[in-house]
């Protein structure tokens, strides 16, 4: 992985303790519209460290990929297929 390891690590650390807290919320019959604001938070926080690691992936892998000219299709079919999910 081409993008600064300990900010997306730090970041995947804080979604996993926030879905561990939106787990004891639930266990503990919280009120759903708290439940659906932290959900919200942590896909919030997800799309923003993917969104890192995408933009590390362009500026070096497939750029690299463009400059050498190897692989250049398998990456665009890549970054299209991950387009893809991210439209849905």
């Amino acid at each position: 992985m081409k993008a600064e390891k300990e900010p997306v690590v730090r970041a995947l650390k804080t979604a996993r303790g926030q879905l561990d807290g939106i787990m004891r919320m639930v266990q503990e019959d919280r009120y759903c519209v708290d439940i659906s604001n932290q959900l919200l938070a942590t896909e919030a926080l997800l799309r923003k460290t993917n969104k890192t690691v995408l933009r590390a992936h362009l500026e070096h892998c497939v750029a690299e990929s463009l400059e050498t000219g190897t692989d250049v299709q398998v990456k665009m079919n890549e970054i299209m297929a991950l387009l893809d999910k991210i439209a849905r």
